[in-house]
């Protein structure tokens, strides 16, 4: 299966335009941004477990990386509530599930294969700091390599936001919403913009909460199985 694997193109998604698809495992459902293959694929999706659901025990061979945006994932290494940003890297495994159920952004098989390195945090309990010459702009860093750059920016209602990205970025609304390009994106919004693209944005009267990515998809491919 390929959904939206031109990385060469703009791609903008309101998740809650998409239709949920049931995946393998009961009480499991998604709504597909970007896929390249079938069960196993490098994959961005939105992912919601109803309550008591589970997936069954698996390693995650690509590495995995989430967000939660609606109640509390939880597997053997404890409960996320909402706010909580992990990255289980290649190799390691897990039992996912929620009592309470949970709505999750995630994206597998997007690591390094040799990157072993784990990351667990609470946004809520994280400060941002003012951005450097960037007016009505914060940043809190969550992660940073040699291959990507990956934080939540906080911008003000009325705020122009200009961000060149040579080297392809993703942008997720978390709260507010913000204006580009003539589109109005919104809470759940997901924006794709490819290596040489910029992002002219203005937030909206409530500003905007922003989760981005940066400068990695000159990786965007199918890692060899």
């Amino acid at each position: 299966m390929e959904l939206n694997s031109n990385f060469s193109k703009r791609v903008l998604l309101h998740s809650d335009e998409i239709e949920w698809v049931a995946s393998p495992m009961p009480g499991v459902d998604r709504r597909m941004l970007d896929r390249i293959g079938s069960e196993v694929a490098r994959a961005t999706t939105i992912v919601r477990y109803a309550p008591g659901s589970h997936f069954s025990a698996h390693t995650h061979t690509g590495g995995e990386e989430f967000i939660v945006l609606e109640g509390v994932f939880q597997d053997e290494h404890g409960d996320f509530p909402v706010g909580s940003y992990v990255r289980n890297p290649p190799t390691s495994s897990h039992t996912p599930g929620s009592e309470p159920g949970c709505v999750i952004f995630v994206k597998l098989w997007q690591y390094d294969l040799d990157d072993r390195t784990p990351v667990m945090i609470d946004m809520n309990k994280m400060g941002s700091v003012d951005a450097a010459n960037r007016p009505g702009v914060s940043v809190m860093p969550l992660f940073q390599d040699e291959r990507e750059t990956v934080q939540v920016e906080t911008w003000e209602a009325g705020a122009s936001v200009e961000i060149d990205t040579p080297e392809g970025a993703e942008f997720l609304v978390l709260d507010g919403g913000f204006a580009e390009n003539g589109d109005n994106l919104r809470k759940h919004s997901w924006l794709r913009v490819p290596q040489g693209g910029r992002l002219k944005a203005v937030a909206g009267e409530h500003g905007a909460k922003v989760w981005m990515k940066t400068r990695h998809l000159r990786f965007a491919e199918m890692p060899k199985i």
